[in-house]
């Protein structure tokens, strides 16, 4: 095992990089991690820190910044060693992000080692289950805010610690935007809880189960049995959701360390893997990897097809787009569609399988499923280590195959997030065959249009609704302008007299999003939204929709003079968001459609790490 690299103090400026074999400090342990770190920063090297510019010097300001900073530190904690933040999402009211301040002093233990000053920096946390009207309203304040944090700091690196749904996205827009060198850890899924004898998959099993409730064949009582078993342990949803997704995604597109996304939470490894990854932060400084320096095309093209071999939620999509349009790659949903289209299923996963995330961990983890696609990754995009991704599948091993399935034996042939254009979504839609029914992927059917979610709400269970297992459910005012803020709410529950019948899915098309533990034909993202002026404000009960899936196609099926003829039902106007002052007021003015990753129009795009004028 090579000996940990030295940092030796300097120059105020500087930090000076050696040890025997020239390998950078996070090669603590090279059978585990093989970083090969051999860039700008080798042995004899100096790098010129970017927080000398706070600390270095003999002025006013330089002692200001170290005197306020100093309580307790020694001299050297400002000459020459890498400050390194730890961006913490950490929050009691985030449930799935409560443990990671744990995870922090792991990161901090390993930053110290390594010769990094490690500084915690809390930042915006989005609980996706608690916050109203949708956690996804504050995805790109969260992202602002971070990245001007870092801006603003004295800060030469930064780990990013996330779980929740929004909270690594929102750090890799930040990171993307500020392009300092920067590392994530994900906080890991929860353990699996059990019911009745049988596991839970947080999410997945509330949408089911309050679906059994109302079709008369669960009890309220045993329903709300179920819910102190359903989250087992410290960590985010343990289905292959927008959490879980994001995660692996993330390792696919090169920011975590590989191996370590979907490392539950409650495991111990997780907090070695934190470990590791603050000394490796402070390598990074030393080799100046921003993630502008090893983030392209490619690396994004081996996030498409993880997305699909894991059958990951559709949310990726709007979150990959958003991190593509901070880096400046050129990035579309058409991408995905050539892509991930063809890549099979091969992770037997709620809601599109069976097993939950750590199944997953146990029977080989994400490297194993990767490792099945290999001639499907861009073999030149690179990781955090340096090192290009495809390198680490060599030993990657399948224990479980009723988990992780073999390429020869797929859960599905052709499982990519599909998108769909027509008359109704001409600037696309996104649907999940994986998660839809087989049948309905090509359909034709009369259209149940409700103008609003509260509209959705009064009247899905009346009796008299019109509506029957071939209908085709319409629910707008969702997208980004709209509610304002793209909720989860695309997946809307049928109505009780289908579910009496037995019916448990129908093709269901809306201009919002859904969560990534939910299941059923749904179509989403349709864009342009209703607010934003799309044909779907124009739909009305009783149109024809057709959808073809393998052919792409959405379709309204009324005559394009009778539609240029109609306006928006005066309910649905009624129902858009309009807010007077603050943060919805900026975003309702200002974000982009779900096809553009929802960001805001004058966030897209990097501004750099400097700063240009002192604070006294």
């Amino acid at each position: 095992m090579p000996r940990p690299a030295l940092v030796r103090r300097v120059e105020a400026s500087v930090f000076l990089v050696c040890s025997e074999n020239g390998l950078a400090a996070a090669d603590l342990r090279q059978d585990c991690w093989k970083p090969g770190l051999r860039g700008r920063a080798t042995e004899g090297s100096t790098v010129t820190l970017r927080s000398s510019h706070w600390y270095s010097g003999d002025d006013r300001n330089a002692y200001i910044h170290r005197a306020w900073m100093r309580r307790g530190v020694p001299d050297s904690a400002f000459t020459g060693r890498p400050q390194i933040a730890i961006a913490n999402t950490a929050s009691d009211l985030t449930p799935c992000n409560a443990h990671l301040d744990e995870v922090a002093q792991s990161v901090k233990n390993g930053i110290y080692e390594a010769g990094g000053i490690p500084l915690e920096l809390p930042v915006v946390s989005l609980g996706e289950t608690n916050v109203r009207p949708t956690a996804m309203l504050w995805r790109n304040m969260a992202a602002m805010a971070t990245e001007e944090m870092l801006r603003a700091n004295p800060i030469d690196g930064v780990v990013l610690l996330g779980g929740c749904d929004k909270t690594i996205p929102s750090l890799l827009m930040a990171a993307a935007s500020v392009d300092l060198p920067a590392v994530v850890v994900p906080g890991g899924p929860m353990l699996t809880g059990h019911f009745r004898g049988a596991a839970l998959g947080c999410g997945t099993d509330v949408w089911r189960l309050s679906e059994e409730v109302r079709a008369g064949t669960l009890s309220e009582a045993m329903f709300l049995k179920s819910e102190s078993s359903m989250i087992r342990s410290k960590g985010h949803c343990n289905t292959m959701g927008t959490a879980s997704t994001m995660a692996l995604v993330a390792e696919a597109l090169g920011v975590v360390v590989p191996g370590v996304a979907g490392t539950p939470a409650a495991d111990a490894r997780l907090l070695e893997a934190a470990h590791l990854t603050g000394a490796l932060s402070v390598a990074l400084v030393a080799e100046d990897r921003r993630p502008s320096t090893f983030l392209t095309k490619g690396s994004f093209h081996n996030a498409i097809v993880a997305l699909a071999a894991i059958g990951g939620s559709t949310n990726a999509v709007v979150h990959l787009l958003a991190i593509a349009g901070r880096l400046g790659i050129d990035l579309t949903i058409d991408d995905f569609d050539r892509i991930g289209a063809d890549v099979p299923l091969l992770v037997n996963l709620q809601p599109a399988g069976r097993y939950l995330m750590d199944d997953l961990f146990r029977a080989g983890g994400f490297l194993a499923v990767m490792r099945e696609v290999r001639d499907l990754l861009d073999p030149d995009a690179l990781t955090i280590t340096g090192r290009p991704f495809v390198e680490y599948l060599d030993d990657a091993r399948i224990w479980d195959p009723e988990v992780i399935t073999p390429r020869e034996s797929p859960l599905l042939p052709a499982a990519g997030i599909s998108v769909l254009r027509g008359s109704l979504a001409p600037g696309g839609a996104l649907i999940k065959p994986a998660a839809a029914s087989p049948h309905l992927l090509k359909h034709r059917g009369r259209a149940v249009v409700f103008d609003s979610i509260e509209d959705f709400h009064a009247r899905v269970d009346d009796p008299d609704l019109d509506i029957d297992e071939t209908s085709v459910m319409v629910l707008r005012g969702c997208g980004p302008k709209g509610y304002p803020g793209m909720p989860e709410v695309s997946n809307m529950p049928l109505p009780t007299k289908l579910l009496e019948r037995g019916i448990r899915d129908i093709v269901r098309i809306c201009d919002g999003r859904m969560s990534g533990t939910a299941y059923g034909t749904v179509v989403l993202h349709v864009t342009p939204e209703a607010a934003a002026g799309g044909p779907l404000a124009l739909v009305e009960s009783g149109d024809w929709i057709s959808l073809d899936v393998r052919a792409g196609r959405l379709d309204l099926d009324v005559p394009a003079d009778e539609l240029a003829g109609r306006m928006p039902n005066p309910a649905t106007v009624k129902g858009y968001a309009d807010p007077r002052r603050g943060w919805e007021r900026l975003y309702v003015d200002h974000v982009l459609q779900a096809d553009k990753g929802a960001d805001l129009d004058f966030l897209v795009g990097s501004s750099g790490s400097e700063v240009f004028r002192e604070s006294h």
